[in-house]
């Protein structure tokens, strides 16, 4: 522990950084577990179970400057490893980054969890599955919030270019702003995969989509109540096939959530928005493959087990009915869990750790 701080006031003091206030060590272990199964019966979506937990474990100092910032640097590793296989079949991904916030502008560099992020990204630009598998962005985020919105941007850089690897990445914007229960915003996305050292070919991937909405959130009686509507639009480039297509369409997102119980539909109508999805699938495109469907609606059915600050276990049903093909199913079950948000939690309520045994944490 000596030695860390000692490093840290040494960078402190190249920096040429007065007034430092004194350091703060920061841990955290972030626990998930996804249960995801699929039973497609169309030709966007393929059938399949994922199911396994997620560890991530991490560490970091954090410090005060003269001019009120704060400065955190966090490093860790995140381990998804998958039920029914051994140790060879789990994926381990470093978290390592620098964080720097200052009357609500903030930057962040390196390798960046999503949960950063002031609002999920919508499932065109970011599927079940990978959010599981690829919970960091690689590369840079920034953005502001104030009273009445926030506006962020990120670049997730996800392909070194190698003999096997196409060099891929994708810049990100997104935003809204408030007024009373009203408010507007949109998420702009361009998305660039490249050449690798044996495959040539560029290929370019546009994607915007403003929406309105209102939201009910603050009547008492509910915990959320939410519509929202806004206009798709994706344009994708094949460079080396001369190939070009610009698709438009109609987004409509309802999300209702009372104690323990929420409904969420999704419902979508237009031209396919994902028409190269076919030949390079999520290595071009991150988003849901339902997307290529002129008309898709999907309903989550979704019961919480546990619902607290720091725990959330939940099971869902959802319903995807595609034009042309019928209903399929899907069955969720997941769990997350943050130690460092526990603490605050039971520091707050004037509790230590040693005091949760036979709490009722529902």
């Amino acid at each position: 522990m000596r030695r860390l701080t000692f490093i840290f006031a040494l960078i402190i003091s190249v920096l040429g950084v007065k007034d430092v206030c004194a350091q703060k060590l920061l841990y955290d272990v972030d626990f998930v577990l996804d249960f995801d199964n699929k039973e497609s019966h169309n030709p966007y979506v393929q059938s399949g179970t994922l199911f396994g937990v997620r560890l991530t474990p991490t560490v970091g100092m954090e410090f005060c400057d003269s001019i009120w910032g704060r400065h955190q640097l966090i490093a860790g590793v995140s381990y998804a490893q998958p039920f029914g296989a051994d140790w060879r079949a789990c994926k381990v991904s470093p978290t390592v980054y620098y964080a720097y916030e200052k009357r609500g502008f903030q930057l962040d560099f390196g390798f960046v969890p999503y949960d950063k992020l002031r609002r999920a990204l919508p499932s065109y630009l970011r599927s079940d599955s990978l959010a599981f598998s690829y919970p960091n962005i690689q590369g840079v985020l920034m953005g502001y919030h104030g009273r009445r919105g926030y506006v962020e941007a990120f670049c997730d850089w996800r392909g070194m270019m190698s003999d096997s690897v196409r060099e891929a990445f994708r810049l990100v914007l997104n935003g809204q702003y408030m007024y009373q229960w009203f408010y507007a915003g949109g998420y702009a996305q361009m998305n660039h995969l490249s050449h690798s050292e044996k495959v040539l070919g560029v290929v370019d991937d546009v994607v915007a989509n403003p929406f309105v909405g209102v939201d009910f959130s603050y009547l008492r009686q509910i915990d959320v109540l939410r519509f929202q509507a806004g206009y798709l639009m994706s344009w994708q480039r094949d460079r080396r096939g001369d190939y070009n297509a610009v698709s438009h369409g109609f987004h409509l997102d309802t999300d209702f959530q009372w104690r323990f119980v929420r409904l969420r539909n999704e419902f979508y109508v237009g031209q396919p928005q994902m028409p190269l999805y076919e030949k390079y699938g999520q290595v071009l495109n991150q988003g849901e493959g339902y997307y290529q469907a002129k008309l898709f609606n999907r309903t989550d059915v979704t019961l919480y087990m546990v619902r607290r600050g720091f725990v959330t276990a939940y099971a869902s049903w959802n319903l995807l009915y595609v034009q042309g093909y019928g209903l399929s199913h899907q069955q969720q079950v997941v769990c997350r869990f943050s130690l460092d948000r526990a603490c605050r939690e039971f520091r707050h309520r004037g509790l230590d750790l040693g005091s949760l045994k036979g709490l009722n944490y529902r």
